[in-house]
């Protein structure tokens, strides 16, 4: 199961504006507002129940080409066993490591979670939402 999708946007301000405006009526609102770990820039994430499962984030920190301008999927894990899993079988067929599993509580407690670059350089993660928090 997907557990969220995100992709770069030009125009951070303009992008926000319009999906603030054109989700509304699906029900979506604007959940979450972070800085993208490897970049610094803003991302938004919108949602519904109060989880954010659509994100866009600003690439105008980079070139178009450059690797600010990725996609990226994130599957659900049944637990921290099958995140660790995905992330051992990514990494033996040749994914690059973006981050090692772990706990990510600037995202929320019990978020606990992997990535990899693909062979055509998305961001792939799986996800775990009830992890125990860290000792």
């Amino acid at each position: 199961m997907i557990d969220h999708v995100g992709f770069s946007v030009s125009d951070y301000g303009r992008a926000k504006a319009f999906y603030e405006k054109a989700l509304a009526p699906l029900g979506y609102t604007l959940v979450m507002e972070v800085n993208a770990m490897e970049t610094g820039q803003p991302a938004a994430g919108f949602g519904s129940g109060g989880k954010p499962d659509f994100w866009i984030g600003d690439m105008s920190a980079g070139d178009a080409t450059g690797p600010n301008r990725e996609n990226h999927v994130a599957f659900q894990a049944t637990d921290a066993d099958a995140v660790e899993a995905f992330y051992d079988a990514a990494l033996e067929i040749g994914a690059e490591s973006l981050h090692a599993p772990r706990i990510w509580p600037e995202y929320h407690p019990g978020y606990f979670g992997a990535f990899v670059r693909d062979p055509d350089g998305n961001n792939v993660e799986a996800v775990f939402h009830g992890a125990p928090p860290e000792a």
